[in-house]
């Protein structure tokens, strides 16, 4: 509402004449405060009064009863003497009040703030008292309890410690007695072997053991049947290790044996190249009809006595996965496509060696759906018409592994058809003389996951070749031999572009040079180098492999016949390869003794070959140290002796494998010495040692009751009685080679003959470079070829040396 401070001064005097704000005011209050009924006459009415009484000395309070009219006074004039503009003369006006009022708020405000903020600050110092106090009293009551909880588990430890201190000494006495026993035991029984060793060689060497008896036959003990005794699954763990021919002998055994092998776990898996020469189709069928339902795997591998009532058997086992019929003569067109009818889950085919046709081709790629591997290999009677049945059949589709060695008959078109198998990921081309560069490019234009190749004896290919090999593929494995046309420029190519290289096999590739091998070191995965017959590989190439990333990866290094590589080369081997298990070094004549020390110190060492080398009885003797080797050849290294043979083996017990062929200083001693020490030979080789008797072969088979295999080819002091003891003593060999054993009898030949899975044996006069005569004599003129040789070895030795320090 506005103010009539600022009207006009005539309207203002009027006002004021007329004391028309007490008027107003004295009204209102009336009314406000009587609130009558009717307002308007009791406004009416109180006109009336003070028209007769005048308005002079009018109250605010003057038409308010007594009764009600307030005890409370006002400090200051009404709101209507501000409203009329008659409030000039007053002192307080409603701004002061305001302003007085706010300053009266603010300091109440202000001084109940503050007393508040007095308060809480006392509060709160009194809390943080309080609680200093309780944090003091919790401490202290920790500490204490701290203590009382120390102090009962200090007691306990002790306690404890005293209890298991008198166990462990307990214990530790049981412990030392039962090892010592078990020492003792051990012991006795070591030393009850080698006295009864002992004095069987020396009842051997007396010739009081006319008829033979072997060493296993002097215990009186009857053996027991533990076998039976054993839980069903430990049983047939055992008995899976056994072939066709003993699984069947068992069977004879007694009846527990013989529900043992009826179990359906050990034919599910059944290999019948073991028993090829004498297998008929009745006794086939008889078992495939037996055990059809769970048969997985079949190796008909050599079986050429089979026919069409075998091949029927085979399509009535739905659960074959795996079939082998590599070299089953009679295996034709039909047979093929009855099995393939019958035997749509197979995985795995081998029919290598077979006058499979393109028909066959057919069948396969129509019924074989699931088929991932399968060989080829050597089967010259399908065309590139099969091949194009395989390739654009359904059963391809899945194909994995395809071996096609041998197959000369394959022509470029060929390889175009297989290239239509997409999922191709490794590849066999071995032997294959006619294949060329156009052959392997148009076959990898569109198989782009090819990861393992093998080109084993292809002599064509070229740089040109391998280097669409190696575009965009992620090859883990590559083999190729005898090729005299790839150079420095394939390896540098293929070790760029597959840094997944895990595999290298390059023997007798005669243009492989150090270069080459310096880019193989830059892969980060070898673990297999094969660099055999490689001739220009020297020491700065080997450094260089063994040195890069992959130093510490290698597995096994073949180095045959490089003749460049000498003893620095071990050094650098022993230093970097910690995880190697095979080494050859075969015809390295730089490599000395000095070199063969330091293998000594690889523990990872297992299989090691050093024929032709220059090692003596004093490295053999050092390498002996490493008592983890089982494999070992020595083959025609002319410093080794019975010493040096002894030493190693006393050292290295646990041999398994032994090649001392054409070691003329070999003896009856050497053999006898290997015997001793020796029990776990499986595999001799003692070729063209004139100096071994019959007492070396009643040696091995009085013994070596594991072995396999057996050469002794041009021993020609051996008899037939060698044979006999053979016979009698050695019941698992397996393998044995006679040739140029001209006292050996064609009889006797035949009586061994049917125990033993591969024999060789001619009757001829050593030849020449044997060394010695058919009566062991020493040939004078191989000495002077000898002598001859050492001094080429020395010039090209020094040759090599300066080429490797030009390549440094």
């Amino acid at each position: 509402m506005a103010s009539l401070r600022n009207a006009d001064t005539q309207l203002r005097t009027y006002i004021r004449q007329h004391s028309l704000p007490h008027i107003y005011e004295a009204l209102l209050c009336s009314l406000c405060v009587m609130c009558p009924e009717n307002p308007l006459e009791f406004l009416e009415e109180k006109i009336k009064q003070m028209i007769e009484k005048g308005d002079s000395a009018l109250m605010w309070d003057v038409f308010i009863d007594e009764s009600k009219k307030p005890r409370i006074r006002a400090m200051a004039g009404s709101y209507l003497e501000y409203f009329f503009g008659q409030d000039e003369d007053q002192l307080v006006s409603p701004e002061l009040f305001k302003k007085a009022y706010s300053f009266y708020i603010s300091n109440l405000q202000r001084l109940y703030f503050d007393a508040w903020i007095a308060y809480c600050s006392m509060r709160k110092a009194a809390k943080l008292s309080t609680q200093l106090k309780l944090q003091t009293a919790q401490a202290h009551h920790t500490s204490r309890l701290l203590k009382s909880i120390v102090h009962c588990w200090n007691t306990w430890v002790k306690f404890r410690m005293t209890q298991q201190t008198l166990a462990a000494s307990r214990i530790q006495n049981v412990f030392n007695k039962a090892f010592m026993k078990k020492i003792f035991k051990a012991w006795n029984a070591e030393t009850q072997d080698s006295k009864k060793k002992k004095e069987y060689f020396e009842r051997l060497e007396k010739g009081d053991m006319d008829d033979y008896q072997d060493l296993n036959s002097l215990t009186g003990k009857d053996s027991e049947d533990d076998v039976s005794q054993l839980p069903l699954k430990v049983a047939l763990k055992i008995f899976v290790h056994v072939d066709l021919i003993d699984l069947a002998r068992c069977a004879q055994v007694c009846r527990s044996w013989k529900i043992i092998t009826q179990n359906s776990s050990l034919w599910s898996s059944i290999d019948l190249s073991s028993v090829r020469h004498c297998i008929q189709d009745k006794f086939v069928v008889d078992i495939l009809r037996k055990c059809r339902p769970y048969v997985i795997r079949l190796n008909l591998r050599s079986c050429s006595t089979l026919h069409w009532r075998t091949f029927k058997g085979i399509s009535e086992c739905k659960n074959l996965q795996d079939l082998n019929m590599s070299d089953c003569q009679n295996l034709n067109d039909e047979s093929m496509k009855i099995i393939c009818e019958g035997c749509p889950g197979l995985l795995y085919l081998n029919v290598s060696h077979t006058n499979i046709t393109n028909a066959s081709l057919r069948m396969i790629s129509r019924f074989l759906f699931n088929l991932q591997y399968l060989s080829l290999a050597y089967s010259r009677k399908f065309t590139d018409k099969g091949l194009q049945y395989l390739g654009s059949g359904k059963g391809a589709h899945k194909l994995i592994y395809l071996d096609l060695s041998g197959c000369t008959q394959i022509s470029v078109d060929g390889f175009r058809y297989i290239a239509g198998c997409y999922s191709l990921q490794q590849l066999e081309l071995n032997d294959m003389f006619t294949l060329t560069d156009n052959c392997v490019i148009v076959l990898l234009e569109k198989c782009q996951n090819i990861t393992s190749v093998s080109l084993l004896g292809s002599p064509h290919l070229t740089d040109a070749a391998f280097k669409v090999l190696a575009q965009g593929r992620k090859l883990v494995k590559i083999r190729l031999e005898g090729n005299h046309r790839i150079t420095d420029v394939s390896i540098k190519t293929i070790s760029k572009s597959c840094p997944s290289l895990k595999h290298i096999y390059l023997a007798d590739c005669q243009k492989i040079t150090d270069i080459g091998l310096k880019t193989v070191s830059s892969l980060k995965n070898i673990t297999v180098l094969n660099v055999a017959d490689c001739i220009r590989i020297s020491d700065p190439g080997v450094r260089q492999v063994v040195e890069g990333t992959s130093g510490t990866k290698i597995r096994e290094i073949n180095l045959t016949n490089c003749l460049r590589v000498s003893d620095l080369s071990l050094l650098r081997i022993a230093q970097k390869c910690h995880n190697i298990t095979f080494l050859s070094l075969r015809y390295c004549e730089n490599v000395t003794d000095s070199g063969i020390e330091l293998l000594g110190n690889i523990a990872s060492l297992i299989s090691i070959d050093l024929s032709g080398t220059s090692i003596t009885d004093q490295g053999l003797s050092a390498l002996g140290a490493n008592s983890k080797i089982k494999e070992l050849g020595v083959s025609e290294c002319v410093g080794i002796s019975d010493i040096g043979i002894q030493k190693f083996c006393q050292q290295s017990k646990d041999l398994e494998q032994l090649d001392i062929s054409h070691c003329l200083h070999v003896t009856n001693s050497t053999v006898k010495s290997v015997t001793f020490c020796c029990k776990m030979l499986t595999s001799v080789s003692i070729a063209g040692c004139p100096k071994v008797t019959d007492l070396s072969i009643q040696y091995i088979s009085g013994v070596c009751c594991y072995l396999h295999a057996l050469d002794i080819s041009g021993c020609v002091h051996l008899s037939d009685r060698a044979l006999k003891h053979l016979r009698k003593g050695c019941r698992q060999l397996r393998v044995l080679r006679m040739l140029y054993c001209k006292s050996i009898s064609k009889a006797a030949v035949v009586k061994l003959e049917s125990k033993i899975k591969k024999l060789e044996y001619s009757s001829d006069d050593p030849p020449p470079w044997f060394g010695y005569d058919q009566h062991g004599n020493i040939l004078i003129s191989v000495s002077h070829l000898d002598e001859t040789e050492d001094e080429m070895v020395d010039k090209s030795a020094n040759l090599f040396s300066q080429e490797s320090v030009d390549i440094l």
